[in-house]
């Protein structure tokens, strides 16, 4: 029963799920990190583009005034009508300038924009990727687990009327010794280490009376004598 509890304790530590889960988690996190960089870069450009915006709409609304000035007749003067000419031409160059910024950093926010939306897609991939080998994950651990808990029932009963000093060996045996702390002597071999048991150990042995314990020389585990023990 002990061998069955860390047999199933092993298997619930070594699902597969757990690795493929791991491998998932630290894609997730780089891909996280590659989302918010974009990010940061799409609300730089964004930002770019509303001040670009705004300084378009700014001399275009001077231009607009100029215009209207000069088209109302506000403007008699010769020298203001030649300054405010060579203005609007300034103007109309530097509405040039800005609306090919403009373009070039809408162009930018684009780019931008389509490499979050794809890590965002990617990150949506492995979400669900990740959900699904949970799920999996935790139905199986939980099935695990109910076994574990039948055979922990099992155990209880078993141990009932054994001295509690034979019980704290084979506990600290199970410690050292990967597990096992009592092996079968089947065949004139302890099951334990798998080598076999000399003549004149075996000798011992046979005389030794059944409620003593016995334990192998060589890995120092308890012996169990059964009738296939080759006594």
């Amino acid at each position: 029963m002990d061998a069955r509890a860390d047999q199933l304790r092993h298997q619930r530590a070594t699902l597969p799920e757990n690795a493929e889960i791991s491998a998932l988690q630290a894609s997730r996190t780089e891909l996280d990190n590659r989302a918010r960089d974009a990010r940061i870069v799409v609300d730089d450009l964004t930002a770019e583009q509303e001040k670009v915006d705004a300084d378009v709409e700014q001399v275009k609304a001077r231009r607009t005034r100029d215009r209207d000035r000069m088209d109302q007749g506000l403007i008699t003067n010769p020298k203001d009508l030649e300054r405010m000419t060579h203005e609007l031409a300034s103007l109309e160059r530097r509405i040039s300038t800005l609306e090919d910024e403009e373009l070039e950093v809408m162009a930018r926010l684009e780019d931008a924009q389509r490499d979050l939306d794809t890590v965002r897609a990617e990150l949506a991939e492995v979400d669900e990727k990740l959900g699904g080998l949970t799920a999996s994950r935790d139905e199986k651990a939980a099935a695990l687990d109910a076994q574990l808990v039948d055979v922990e029932a099992q155990r209880g009963p078993s141990v009932e009327g054994l001295p509690a000093d034979l019980l704290a060996l084979y506990d600290k045996l199970r410690a050292s010794k990967n597990g096992v702390g009592a092996a079968e002597l089947r065949q004139r071999r302890c099951t334990g280490c798998q080598l076999g048991i000399d003549n004149a150990e075996l000798a011992v042995i046979r005389s030794t009376p059944a409620d003593t314990v016995v334990r192998c020389e060589e890995c120092s585990r308890i012996l169990v004598r059964t009738a296939e023990s080759g006594l």
